[in-house]
């Protein structure tokens, strides 16, 4: 049951307890389902993510990024900034990092200046979750290494629910692990290397999608199948039976060798483009995570047409990223509560 608050216009939900958002492979779809439906509610509290809100007022939110990013940066800067939250920057470039300190004492000192979050993106998988167990504020992943990203799992959950999920999906009565019940989403490119894949794959299964995991062979591990997955290496294979395509980017920067012949010969075979549109449903949904390759793993007519839902899926990002902070503040305070009421 969902409670309401006097100083919130959205009710917490009871069975959100996390101080932590590290993943979603280990997340219960009634929780996916919590901050999905907390960040469709806040999407129109602030009128597309448009409109502030002081529900955080007075927190802080640091931003501690050990790799380049744009919009997954920005997006939590200004999900926090919506809801009146500060932030905090941070960069390796030119911090004590570069002089010998640690990413765990880096993150304590800037917890040290009274932060509530700490939004981290690294490089090693794991990262974020040493780093809760280190600091006493909450920890967002925002990317460690290939292992996970799940604000921007979400993001895309979301985007696909709002096009394609049952009616008011929002409504409690809907069991979350049936909500995209019968819809069929792959995921194709560059699995291996894909935190997004990774983040995407385990939110879909809890939510009851048919997930296919579709790229080159040297891409994706045989792995996936022995565990349940669909897998496809021919893109030509699937793509009438999909209901939603989320195109992943080639991340060459990760890639210790090549693993196909050449870019033209992977968007032959990966990329969508008008001619596979042609033989795609009527109503499919084309995602991407962003930064896209146009003529690598989309063309640009595919890209700019109109099933393409990538520019949504930067707005849903905020909301996401809203409903995240939201949702972990809430949980602290709880904590503290019950600690309190307990001593």
């Amino acid at each position: 049951m969902d409670t309401m608050t006097e100083t919130s216009p959205l009710p917490f939900p009871s069975n959100w307890r996390h101080r932590h958002l590290l993943d979603l492979e280990r997340l219960q779809a009634d929780e996916l389902f919590a901050i999905l439906s907390t960040a469709e509610r806040l999407k129109r509290l602030t009128d597309g993510c448009r409109r502030k809100l002081s529900l955080l007022s007075g927190k802080t939110c640091a931003n501690l990024f050990f790799e380049n990013s744009t919009r997954t940066r920005n997006s939590f800067s200004l999900a926090a900034k919506r809801l009146g939250a500060d932030t905090v920057e941070f960069s390796s470039a030119g911090s004590s990092v570069a002089k010998g300190e640690t990413f765990v004492d880096t993150a304590k000192t800037i917890e040290a200046m009274g932060v509530d979050w700490v939004v981290t993106r690294h490089q090693t998988p794991g990262t974020p979750h040493l780093l809760a167990r280190e600091i006493g504020c909450s920890v967002l992943n925002a990317g460690d290494g290939p292992h996970e990203h799940p604000t921007q799992g979400l993001l895309d959950i979301l985007t696909i629910l709002q096009h394609r999920g049952p009616g008011d999906w929002t409504q409690a009565s809907i069991n979350p692990s049936q909500l995209l019940a019968g819809k069929t989403v792959a995921m194709v490119g560059d699995i291996a290397h894909s935190r997004t894949a990774r983040s995407n794959i385990w939110g879909l299964k809890s939510l009851g999608a048919n997930v296919i995991i579709c790229g080159p062979p040297t891409l994706v591990s045989p792995r996936w199948e022995e565990i349940g997955f669909e897998v496809a290496h021919r893109l030509d294979d699937i793509v009438d039976r999909c209901d939603v395509l989320n195109l992943l980017r080639i991340q060459f920067e990760r890639q210790h060798t090549r693993p196909f012949p050449s870019v033209r010969e992977y968007a032959a075979l990966y990329a969508m483009n008008g001619a596979r549109m042609q033989r795609a449903k009527s109503d499919i949904l084309i995602m991407a995570p962003g930064p896209i390759n146009r003529g690598v793993e989309i063309t640009p007519e595919v890209a700019d047409g109109p099933h393409s839902v990538i520019l949504e899926q930067v707005t849903n990002g905020i909301a996401v990223r809203m409903a995240a902070l939201w949702l972990l503040s809430g949980a602290c305070e709880n904590a503290s509560s019950e600690s309190n009421s307990r001593s």
